[in-house]
């Protein structure tokens, strides 16, 4: 799958239809804004994948990876928290959402398509070493530490590392063509390349 678009997702669940599940993450369905830091994408960590959902100024409280550990990461600079993998389906929606509601910096926003343009995608997916390299240094140090969160984390830091090196290429290109197009790539529509 290259891209799915989890924004029609998110706005089912901020105008209150429950989150499967997740109701445990989330026990408040109320006027819980979005986008609540002033200047998120200027302050987006840079290790954030290109897509609608993104870690700006987050906590450093580390909950992130309790509820949606395929998509939360830390960085080991503050311990904040970024996306490093956007949702492919409701359900990874659900999660990453039930995370960012977690923070009470209100440090994640999901106007990445309003901001990221074809350009700074493939700007991005060419500067990709830089974030592979940090990924990889962490997994090294992470995974002997001896802070079981840190243990935990070493395997996100690992899942980026293969996701930058198989299947990260493939959703780009989609979400260059959705950013393109406004819509997701179909069975024969040809995907651009980065």
């Amino acid at each position: 799958m290259s891209y799915w678009d989890p924004i029609p997702t998110l706005r089912a669940c901020v105008e209150g239809q429950p989150l499967p599940g997740l109701a445990e993450w989330v026990p408040v369905y109320d006027a819980l804004s979005w986008d609540a830091w002033p200047d998120a994408w200027s302050d987006r960590n840079w290790r954030n994948v290109p897509g609608p959902f993104y870690g700006a100024v987050t906590d450093t409280c580390w909950v992130g990876r309790e509820v949606a550990p395929d998509h939360i990461l830390y960085d080991d600079e503050f311990g904040q928290e970024f996306v490093y993998r956007q949702p492919r389906t409701p359900e990874e929606t659900y999660r990453v959402m039930a995370a960012a509601w977690q923070d009470p910096m209100a440090g994640f926003a999901s106007d990445g398509d309003e901001r990221w343009t074809p350009e700074l995608v493939r700007e991005w997916w060419r500067d990709r070493g830089c974030v592979r390299e940090w990924a990889v240094g962490l997994d090294r140090s992470w995974s002997v530490s001896t802070r079981p969160g840190e243990r935990e984390a070493a395997g996100g830091a690992g899942a980026y590392v293969a996701y930058i090196d198989d299947g990260l290429e493939e959703y780009l290109r989609g979400y260059v063509f959705h950013l393109t197009e406004g819509r997701p790539a179909g069975p024969s529509d040809r995907l651009p390349r980065l």
